[in-house]
């Protein structure tokens, strides 16, 4: 179910593997959540990274900004929800979220900014946007 405010939401469990030693997920798997999450976001609009890339189109990222707010621990059970704005010419953010389950306390903001290439040039992300059915959202929530 996707969370209010959101266009897309995924839900994940911590495991023991991505604790450290203080027996909290480790910061780095964070972002293997939130990357997790965007391509599952894509498949749900049926569109495959690997055939974008056979097409010369490639998603890269440029810029990762994470507030760590709160950690979890092995067992809990999570949720990460997005939603993409477009910045300037070339640039999308996804600005996502991690909250425990079931208390809803929010563990994680974070903007992750990316560009769309073909083949290995920047070009507008209207074409993805489309291909998402996004187009009108990017727009409307379009910053400078």
């Amino acid at each position: 179910m996707t969370e209010p405010g959101y266009i897309f939401s995924e839900d994940f469990s911590v495991r023991d593997y991505e604790c450290d030693i203080q027996g909290i997920v480790n910061n780095a798997n964070y972002q293997h959540y939130l990357e997790h999450a965007r391509h599952e976001f894509l498949i749900s609009r049926g569109v495959s990274f690997a055939r974008l890339h056979e097409e010369g189109t490639d998603l890269i990222v440029t810029r990762v900004e994470i507030d760590y707010k709160y950690p979890l621990r092995s067992g809990d059970k999570f949720v990460v929800s997005l939603h993409i704005r477009r910045q300037g010419n070339v640039r999308l953010v996804f600005v996502q979220d991690i909250f425990r389950k079931p208390d809803r306390k929010h563990i994680v903001h974070a903007e992750v900014t990316g560009i769309v290439t073909k083949k290995g040039k920047p070009v507008s992300p209207v074409h993805v946007a489309e291909k998402l059915g996004l187009e009108q959202e990017i727009n409307r929530n379009r910053l400078k």
